[in-house]
């Protein structure tokens, strides 16, 4: 029996929040390990559509343990709306099924508009696709050593001294704005409406995971972006604030190395990439449109249309190598059906050479050529199709060829939103 890593295998938005809710039945406990509310899941269940960023995606599950764990950047203003819309749709949020970490560091106002300032006087080219929620700056400030935690808001009589310390950075860069500085009473005042909603949840998670973990329950780690956004092994500086990698999912939830048994990546049947950066496979013309229209690749979050192109296997053989990926789920195949040809992308050019793999420099990411092999499309329907045999052949040789150039076997196969239109060839928890 093995706890399960769930993380993207590309720029985010693969699906995770399906499979992480498909996962969930197996589960006892699902646990955030980074990020923050920049980024959405959306799950489909029994009709009902649930939007989720920041709660993990086991709140909607009865009898699921939800952690927010140290890792994640909490804004509490949005975590008090996204559990009151929960709550509206039926849905129980309580200590019994939702526990934060005592020191998971908070996303302030004072955040979300140095987020904002910095994207908006970026000139055109250097701008790096934030949300503008705040995120990096919350985590500078972690790094940085001055963050406001959660537990925090349990002691009041040293939180002005801690708001004193935060706002003798945040000010000086705001001077250089030319704007007005924050004082202290506003900070606190908001913390101070935010805590009774908060402090309910608040608990030492890495004891209750490792306890949980010793008695053998499954542990499901949910990460928010896809490895191509870490901070350390993305397209920087085109990549968010955070290591998204699975080996951060223990770090990110206080618990050690030997707690992850199987890591399981979520790659879609194409590529999409919302924001700045490099895409060597972005198509332009009326096939990367089509893929957008039937994919519904909208962002959950900001609803800024996704940019699409095919299937890139040398960025998400990638990932299986620096994330330790065991099994794939592939998702969105239903997307493709209908095409007479599919292209995948199965190596690079730069500069005259043939490469395999996609250079850490900027300059070089932006000049590098896809090499594309062309694969015979299918005229059936996958979309619904809940086993193997109800695949047209065409789509399992696609799917097969996948499997040989990323080097990873898919696990799971996605074929339409609904959590049942799953086709389940390895299950993570029996690993």
């Amino acid at each position: 029996m093995a706890n399960v890593v769930v993380v993207g295998a590309q720029w985010g938005d693969e699906g995770k929040g399906k499979i992480v809710d498909w996962l969930s039945v197996s589960a006892d406990v699902v646990a955030r390990y980074q990020g923050g509310h920049n980024a959405g899941h959306t799950l489909v269940i029994d009709g009902v559509t649930y939007k989720l960023s920041l709660l993990p995606s086991g709140i909607v599950r009865p009898g699921k343990l939800s952690v927010i764990g140290n890792g994640v950047v909490l804004d509490p203003r949005h975590l008090v709306k996204e559990i009151a819309e929960l709550r509206a749709k039926g849905v129980t949020v309580s200590r019994d099924n939702l526990r934060i970490a005592e020191n998971a560091p908070l996303i302030l106002s004072i955040h979300g508009e140095l987020d904002a300032l910095r994207e908006n006087s970026a000139a055109a080219g250097n701008k790096i696709g934030t949300t503008k929620r705040g995120i990096g700056p919350a985590y500078e400030d972690k790094v940085g050593r001055r963050s406001i935690r959660v537990m925090d808001l349990a002691e009041p009589s040293t939180l002005n001294a801690k708001i004193d310390r935060l706002l003798s950075h945040h000010n000086a860069l705001r001077r250089g704005f030319g704007l007005e500085e924050f004082r202290t009473e506003a900070i606190r005042a908001e913390l101070d409406e935010v805590a009774p909603h908060i402090l309910p949840f608040m608990d030492r998670t890495w004891s209750l995971l490792e306890d949980l973990r010793r008695q053998g329950k499954r542990i499901l780690f949910e990460g928010a972006q896809g490895a191509l956004l870490d901070i350390d092994h993305g397209t920087y500086p085109f990549v968010t604030s955070s290591n998204t990698v699975a080996s951060n999912a223990p770090t990110g939830v206080g618990l050690g190395p030997k707690a992850i048994g199987y890591v399981l990546g979520i790659a879609k049947a194409y590529t999409t990439r919302v924001g700045e950066g490099p895409f060597p496979t972005e198509l332009h013309d009326d096939i990367g449109r089509a893929i957008g229209e039937r994919g519904r690749e909208f962002g959950t979050v900001t609803g800024r249309a996704r940019r699409c192109g095919w299937f890139d296997a040398v960025l998400v053989r990638q990932t299986v190598k620096t994330s330790g990926i065991d099994g794939i789920a592939l998702t969105k195949l239903d997307i493709l059906d209908g095409f007479d040809t599919l292209k995948v992308c199965v190596g690079y050019r730069l500069d005259g050479e043939t490469i395999d793999y996609l250079p850490a420099s900027q300059a070089a990411q932006a000049r590098v050529e896809p090499i594309y092999e062309a694969i015979d499309g299918w005229r059936e329907p996958t979309g619904g199709a809940r086993s193997w045999a109800q695949l047209p052949a065409q789509a399992v040789k696609y799917v097969r060829r996948i499997e040989e150039l990323i080097q990873a076997p898919v696990a799971l196969l996605s074929t339409s939103p609904e959590r049942e239109d799953t086709i389940l060839m390895h299950d993570p928890f029996q690993d």
